[in-house]
């Protein structure tokens, strides 16, 4: 293993059990295997996953004594010997999937996110709000030396989801995209990605500060449901010919959202479930369904060439994350404006040196 001088131990914010806050404590610093890399840790995106892990919310077993967090950028400091794509120095990103079988069906048709054998930052192994995190080779991004960490971060997750969703939706530039939850960490790089792709936005979201924000980051029209007396008829109100968008990205944290969007897709339209509310379901009107020819899918992280597209969007300055910064000991109170729907774009925490 090829390393530079590494402390013994680390500061990290650790959720000792389950639905409870994560505790600021210092902790071992682990050691990459054969084919692995040790990041040094600059900065972290906060993203909603991170508090249903804390919380336990999905049908899918947590790490005990977890250390969370998926949006991390910092520097490589130690490499296993079978590392060879990798510098030690090289700029890298640790994203949601940390590693995968990559020999299986799904890893062979570039679907890595679906390998049954899947490692997932901060949830089945400690993730990126920690000093220095571990991650594969394999799937460790590496990032351009120009572009500022804490910007870079939430892309690692917020951006690569998001950019993946609306390649599935399949919508064609000049057609419309209707975003629900534009307004938060997810939303608002949908929406920039969505115009790079030459998409129209509708942004669906609640309050006068997200509508700000959308609009600034080219909405053609948002919709805020807190005021709205019929969010169907408005959201086909606001789409050529009134038909309908021709896509929808559902992003929010509720479930009711994922039953309207049937009502107002345009005929031949997609529905693209992309947010995870606990104990969600997503039910639509087989008759609607049906005669108006609706696909209704998800859409999970992206592999690793969608990883590579989605951070090439933003060096060519296309996307600009709306972030702001805090450092790592304010996670706790970072999690409790998310649980109160208080945050506008994304919040990034740095981590000490």
């Amino acid at each position: 293993m090829t390393k530079m001088t590494i402390p013994e131990t680390q500061w990290a914010q650790i959720i000792e059990h389950k639905g409870e806050r994560p505790v600021y404590k210092q902790i071992p610093v682990a050691k990459p295997g054969a084919d692995e890399v040790l990041v040094k840790m600059r900065y972290t995106g906060v993203c909603h996953t991170d508090l249903h892990a804390m919380n336990g919310d999905w049908p899918l077993t947590v790490k005990d004594h977890l250390v969370g967090g998926h949006e991390g950028a910092g520097v490589v400091v130690a490499k296993g010997s079978l590392v060879q794509d990798i510098e030690i120095g090289d700029h890298a990103g640790i994203k949601w999937l940390n590693g995968s079988c990559l020999a299986c069906e799904f890893c062979e048709s570039s679907d890595e996110p679906l390998c049954p054998h899947a490692q997932l930052s901060g949830y089945t192994v400690d993730g990126t709000f920690q000093q220095y995190a571990i991650g594969k080779a394999a799937h460790v991004s590496k990032l351009p030396k120009d572009v500022p960490l804490d910007a870079i971060a939430p892309i690692l997750c917020a951006g690569i989801t998001v950019y993946k969703g609306l390649k599935e939706s399949g919508a064609r530039p000049g057609q419309t995209v209707a975003i629900v939850g534009a307004g938060g960490g997810l939303g608002s790089l949908a929406q920039q990605y969505a115009k790079a792709m030459g998409l129209r936005v509708l942004a669906i979201d609640g309050g006068e500060e997200k509508e700000k924000m959308c609009k600034e980051l080219g909405a053609e029209t948002y919709i805020d449901f807190t005021k709205s007396t019929d969010v169907i008829a408005d959201v086909k109100a606001a789409t050529p010919g009134g038909l309908g968008a021709h896509a929808v990205l559902l992003l929010a944290v509720s479930e009711k959202p994922f039953q309207q969007a049937v009502e107002y897709v345009r005929a031949r339209g997609t529905i693209v479930a992309i947010g995870l509310p606990a104990h969600a379901f997503l039910k639509a009107p087989v008759f609607e369904t049906v005669v108006k020819m609706v696909t209704i899918k998800g859409s999970y992280v992206g592999n690793r060439q969608d990883g590579v597209e989605a951070i090439e969007f933003y060096e060519r300055g296309l996307i600009k994350a709306p972030f702001k910064v805090v450092p790592l000991k304010e996670l706790p109170e970072v999690f409790k404006l998310m649980e109160e729907n208080k945050i506008v774009g994304r919040y990034v925490l740095e981590i000490p040196e």
